[in-house]
């Protein structure tokens, strides 16, 4: 355990040949993991990484070195080491650490490290045979198990020095069912900053049987039609749209690359005056929640998008200061190995008025979407490609049959610039963010009407 002297000796040791910043962030990470396959659990695995990462910043440079040495002598060395690596003046400089409180702490009611695996075991088991339990259609259940505890310690030489712990429990279930040939996937996969209370939260059952029922309804469903309609997003879909249309391009490091096509648009009408768009670290139990980010900073709610003007991005302490815009606590990292880069939390768009059975009895003819799958998008100009798992056609203000293999293309600036009706619900989804590295993060959102988009299907 390194003391608050220790910390401020090494940091001293990083600016000791020039540098106008330097970071260390320490991490302790214990998960463990079980895999089912073909109702039978597979692989159970458990264990606990250590080591720490040190950033050196002089102007525009930036130099990292991460070590799983982290005893005050290993990391003095690793200091002394990128201390050389930036060009600069030699320092003599001293520094004093302040330790920081979080704002709000999270509750946990079942640590997961004092649940026997057994127990573990026995969760999983409840899903695959509750999947397999709606039939001889059902040929593969994929079950899914993991938590972690993440103690960090991050200390920075302007004197901020905090500890956090995290916790994340997460499970998934994924099936895939077959009849002539044809086959369909359902899932769902839950997880917060909860402990094993997770499994009361989302029941085992009830959970598995949803994911089993979706890929059995999509087989005898036909192909989505082809071309322009009305389309309703249902909140079930989560906020897989905000997130990957939108979300990525208001991150800062895009907006100082000049990559984003919300560059040098703040206080400008970006979106229908319906949509406001926030990212919330602070909220309890999601997935994206934490006391402080991975720089330090107090966990906050940042509004992006309000009433259709666009407000803010998401930065870390690195582009807030090129960008002159506040540090708005999204500085994360997969883990030690890795530098800070900005990253969305718990990002959705707020609720609206209306109620969402209203929005579907409003189209005559269109498709109502309830979960999204996979997609792609270009941060650049806003373009993407999603899946639909689910989606159903609606006529004359009634949700008629299922439709498989409906691909949504667009827009994201131009889809939220037409949203003209906003549900008052709101719907979450759980993921794990590949941008640089992975991170954990939550999407969100109340039903929506859009009034045209592109669905690929089959003509």
């Amino acid at each position: 355990m390194l003391s608050k002297e220790n910390l401020e000796e090494i940091l001293a040791s990083s600016l000791s040949k020039g540098g106008d910043f330097a970071e260390i962030f320490i991490e302790e990470t214990k998960a463990s993991t079980l895999f089912c396959e073909d109702n039978k659990i597979e692989k159970i695995s458990s264990g606990a990484e250590i080591g720490a990462g040190i950033r050196l910043i002089s102007e525009k440079e930036t130099a990292y070195i991460a070590t799983s040495n982290v005893s005050f002598k290993g990391l003095r060395e690793a200091a002394l080491k990128i201390s050389g690596s930036i060009p600069g003046n030699k320092k003599n400089i001293s520094v004093e650490l302040k330790p920081q409180v979080p704002q709000q702490a999270f509750q946990i009611k079942k640590r997961p490290n004092e649940v026997h695996m057994g127990e573990k075991a026995q969760m999983v088991e409840i899903l695959s045979q509750t999947a397999r339990s709606l039939g001889d259609k059902v040929r593969q259940v994929t079950v899914r198990y993991s938590d972690s505890n993440q103690a960090v310690t991050i200390a920075n030489s302007e004197g901020s020095y905090v500890e956090d712990n995290r916790i994340r429990t997460r499970y998934f279930v994924n099936v895939i069912a077959e009849k002539e040939g044809i086959l369909q996937t359902g899932y769902e996969a839950p997880g917060g900053t909860v402990g094993f209370e997770l499994f009361d939260l989302y029941p085992p059952e009830e959970y598995a049987r949803k994911a089993a029922e979706r890929a059995l309804k999509m087989l005898d469903a036909p192909h989505a039609p082809a071309g322009k309609m009305m389309v309703v997003l249902s909140s079930d879909a989560g906020g897989t749209l905000i997130h990957e249309a939108c979300g990525h391009a208001l991150e800062a490091d895009f907006i100082l690359k000049g990559t984003s096509i919300f560059g040098g648009k703040i206080g400008k009408k970006v979106a229908s005056e319906l949509v406001t768009v926030l990212d919330d670290t602070t909220l309890p139990g999601k997935f994206g929640s934490y006391a402080f980010d991975d720089e330090g900073t107090p966990a906050q709610r940042t509004t992006l998008i309000e009433n259709g003007i666009l407000k803010g991005y998401l930065s870390d302490r690195y582009t807030s200061k090129e960008l002159g815009i506040p540090a708005s606590g999204n500085g994360r990292r997969e883990n030690f190995r890795h530098k800070p880069v900005p990253r969305m939390t718990n990002t959705l768009i707020a609720s609206g008025n209306m109620d969402p059975k209203e929005i579907v009895a409003s189209v005559k003819n269109g498709l109502l979407v309830r979960r999204m799958g996979g997609g792609e998008v270009n941060v650049t100009n806003g373009d993407f490609v999603f899946e639909a798992n689910e989606a159903y056609l609606i006529e004359d203000g009634k949700i008629k049959h299922p439709v498989r293999g409906a691909i949504l293309t667009g827009n994201g600036p131009k889809v939220l610039e037409i949203i003209d009706m906003v549900g008052s619900d709101l719907g979450w989804q759980t993921g794990v963010c590949g941008k640089y590295d992975h991170a954990p993060v939550s999407d969100a959102q109340p039903t929506l009407r859009i009034p045209e988009m592109i669905v690929g299907g089959k003509t």
